[in-house]
């Protein structure tokens, strides 16, 4: 698998999307989360790209796959906390929900592709 930029990768820009979604999603959030539930939301969120871009511009195709699983955990992460913000606050997260469930799909086959020998 060959890549000139980790901005080339179709999941590296929907995982982008995502953030953006995220952090217009917690302007609406009382103030009493600002170091509760929307730094979480913020951090989970920003790690998805972020290890995505770390893992494509690394050496070897197993640093790749490693930080891909990490990106995928980050991704339960963000799930989580999309439920209780759904549950607590009754916010609507239907739109981020169906770009971050595409964004596991892609990641889980990107991992899969890593493990195999192309």
């Amino acid at each position: 698998m060959s890549i000139s930029s980790f901005r080339d990768l179709n999941v590296w820009q929907k995982s982008i999307e995502v953030t953006e979604k995220v952090y217009i999603l917690t302007k609406n959030l009382p103030q009493s989360e600002r170091f509760g539930l929307i730094s979480q939301l913020q951090r989970s969120s920003v790690s998805i790209p972020s290890n995505i871009a770390e893992g494509a511009q690394r050496n070897s195709r197993n640093e790749f796959r490693h930080f891909c699983g990490i990106a995928y955990g980050s991704c339960a992460e963000l799930e989580t906390q999309l439920i209780l913000i759904e549950r607590i606050y009754k916010q609507d997260i239907d739109e981020i929900m169906l770009l971050l469930i595409e964004v596991q799909k892609m990641l889980k086959s990107l991992i899969y592709k890593l493990n195999t020998n192309d």
